[in-house]
């Protein structure tokens, strides 16, 4: 019998970015291709998870409406998954969502419920999509929230897929290095690692101008890395280094990504490439890392890989590709 849109989720693969981190010191750098995943990114793990488990102990069947407050990846994974087991999907958005996500979302068949006004409280627009997430559920008969921000789905997919098909792969990680915005992925890796006593160094990268390390709230122009509130998988401190990375330098990570391993991923991927460049140094020699590339970066055409863009966006941009 053969497979299932459901049964390629997970099992990414591998690589090794041997141009990118070219070194005489014996570092190996490997990059986890979560871009890979038949839904463009490693949110198909936790929405796939969440999915089935709610499934599973009846929650939710045919017919049912599934409701989500996701600008991007999440919202992609979870209309393809409820457009395949016959379930509605209506994601809650902001204005921030690009174009081209709706567009994905639309394709897959996904309604799509935009909040233009943000917390009057908080001036984000994660509370005020929560909010109509709420509304929603409230009003519409067989509906369900994912609640991918504290669903423990969203981390166990990581704990028993993420990190253990790297584990199982290399044998031994000493540092494992992935971006943050539910906490979802690296709350993940940490449990697995602590749980079998491993020495992996947990980093979690975040962007400037996000709040869940601590940082001062600030303009984020990428949508699936940070967030203007502390989720609940990040209220407690499971990483062994937390990296605050700029826009711009996402960009640069991104870019460089491409012309040295011709790897084409979006911007959180960007930014832990440049992460773990910027402590490249500190590494000891013959290290392990891994590198969790989030998603693909086709999706950032208009943004990420378009120089009019960038230079719109940052005054002028000079690219160059030595490592």
């Amino acid at each position: 019998m053969g497979k299932n849109l459901l049964s390629i989720i997970g099992n990414t693969p591998l690589i090794h970015l041997s141009r990118l981190f070219a070194n005489d010191r014996g570092i190996q750098v490997y990059g986890k291709l979560e871009l890979l995943n038949p839904g463009g990114s490693s949110k198909d793990r936790s929405a796939a998870r969440i999915i089935n488990e709610a499934w599973d102990e009846g929650l939710i069947g045919p017919g049912s409406v599934i409701i989500e407050s996701s600008s991007g990846n999440m919202a992609i994974s979870l209309a393809a998954i409820c457009s395949y087991l016959g379930m509605k999907f209506i994601s809650v958005i902001d204005p921030k969502t690009t174009q081209q996500n709706i567009r994905i979302m639309r394709a897959y068949g996904a309604h799509i419920e935009l909040v233009d006004k943000a917390d009057a409280e908080t001036g984000e627009f994660l509370p005020a999509r929560l909010n109509r997430v709420q509304q929603l559920v409230a009003s519409t008969p067989s509906s369900f929230w994912p609640n991918q921000y504290a669903n423990k789905n969203n981390h166990l997919s990581h704990s028993e897929g993420t990190m253990r098909e790297v584990i199982e792969e290399l044998g031994h990680v000493d540092y494992i290095v992935g971006g943050v915005s539910t906490c979802g992925t690296m709350l993940g890796c940490a449990n697995y690692a602590r749980d079998r006593k491993l020495p992996t160094k947990i980093v979690a990268v975040d962007a400037k101008g996000s709040v869940i390390f601590g940082g001062a709230n600030g303009t984020r122009r990428f949508p699936g890395l940070g967030a203007g509130i502390v989720p609940p998988f990040g209220q407690t401190k499971f990483m062994d280094q937390a990296l605050l990375v700029a826009d711009l330098d996402m960009v640069a990570g991104c870019r460089l990504l491409a012309a040295k391993e011709s790897i084409l991923a979006g911007p959180s991927s960007g930014a832990v490439i440049h992460a773990l460049k910027s402590i490249e140094s500190e590494l000891p020699n013959d290290a392990v890392c891994v590198v969790i590339l989030h998603d693909r970066g086709e999706r950032y055409m208009d943004t990420v890989f378009s120089d009019e863009w960038v230079a719109q966006q940052f005054g002028g941009f000079s690219f160059t590709t030595d490592a």
